[in-house]
């Protein structure tokens, strides 16, 4: 389980913030990033790597989450993915998150290899969503924010299933991909999405994902 043993190395500068995001390897919807800094005083129980909690744990945990520890989420648009790749849109997701803080983090920790390019003090932490409890706090709440968007992109364009693979290139997503074609939340980087586009003729028009709320 993730503790708290790479906030408390960093606790003396000031706040620590945790930084995760969702949504990196789907072939629709938007990349999101979380950054969370917890109240010692207030921190709920069973917090883990989203992957190993259901969705219900997972929404009942983002709930908790938003009302006890500060909350920045980031969101970077299909069109920014495509126009900058999905790693620099990534960087940028997260850069929005961490800004979207009401608090100033002293310091960040960022799951994965590398730390986006900013001013904060901050260091990459491999695996960080099963060892350190902001970054896997942080997993939670830009996982159960990105599958809420997805939920509805998939009201909005029914049969390829977002509802439940989430825009990930499950067979029915694929099958649609090649009976429907792609919508304007498909990531046309991609290479399914690319092909589906060639196959189907003329490039579906772009519009933008209302993401504020």
């Amino acid at each position: 389980m993730p503790d708290l043993t790479f906030e408390l190395r960093h606790a003396v500068r000031g706040p620590v913030a945790g930084v995760d995001e969702a949504g990196r390897g789907p072939l629709a919807g938007p990349v999101v990033a979380a950054a969370v800094i917890l109240d010692p005083d207030c921190i709920p129980d069973g917090i883990d790597d989203s992957k190993a909690l259901t969705a219900a744990k997972r929404a009942a945990l983002c709930e908790a989450l938003l009302s006890c520890a500060r909350v920045g989420i980031g969101i970077a648009s299909v069109e920014e993915i495509d126009r900058l790749n999905i790693l620099w849109a990534t960087m940028l997701a997260m850069t929005r998150a961490v800004a979207a803080l009401d608090l100033p983090p002293a310091y960040v920790l960022v799951d994965g290899n590398r730390c986006p390019d900013w001013p904060h003090a901050s260091e990459p932490v491999i695996g960080g969503d099963a060892l350190c409890l902001s970054i896997a706090a942080a997993s939670i709440v830009a996982k159960h924010r990105r599958d809420c968007i997805m939920a509805e992109l998939d009201a909005l364009h029914p049969g390829y299933g977002w509802a439940s693979n989430k825009g990930y290139a499950a067979r029915v997503h694929q099958e649609a991909l090649r009976t429907l074609g792609p919508t304007p939340h498909h990531r046309r980087s991609f290479a399914p999405v690319a092909q589906a586009e060639l196959d189907f003729g003329v490039p579906a028009i772009a519009m933008p994902l209302e993401i504020a709320r």
